[in-house]
């Protein structure tokens, strides 16, 4: 589990390192600080035209979510929670461009994540962190197709 989280933090950084095929290198450097806030109160860490990544920290259950055009990639760090993946998001609205967020899903699958855990959800997948008894943070690479 952890090769595959290498592997996946990995292609995130060189892509964020090639300036997404721009040809331009940079490096993506943050320190233990901001990561430890991040994870503690939620917020972005890194950012290119392909890809976000982001620290969330979760102490209850949220809104149901469908990104038109973003792949989640969540590493679990700390706590537990219960996630509902697919079936149908009920009281959908827009909220920004490609963004969706309603009350429940009707149907889909339901899987509790705990540290050490990854999930993937494709773009277009309703997701819900439906359960959060006590707290749950987590790393979420952002990739934008």
């Amino acid at each position: 589990m952890k090769a595959l989280l290498a592997s996946l933090i990995l292609a995130a950084a060189a892509t964020v390192m090639t300036g997404a095929g721009s040809g331009a290198a940079s490096v993506t450097f943050v320190d233990h600080e901001k990561v430890a806030a991040s994870l503690a109160k939620g917020g972005e860490l890194a950012k290119a035209p392909d890809l976000t990544v982001l620290g969330a920290h979760r102490s209850g259950a949220g809104q149901v979510e469908v990104h038109d055009k973003e792949t989640d990639v969540m590493y679990v760090i700390d706590g537990a929670a219960t996630i509902v993946t697919g079936g149908t998001m009920i009281g959908g609205k827009v909220t920004a461009p490609g963004q969706w967020r309603g009350k429940e899903i009707e149907g889909g699958h339901a899987q509790h994540l705990v540290k050490g855990d990854v999930m993937v959800i494709p773009a277009g997948i309703p997701h819900w962190f439906k359960e959060v008894p006590q707290s749950i943070s987590y790393y979420v690479v952002k990739v934008i197709k």
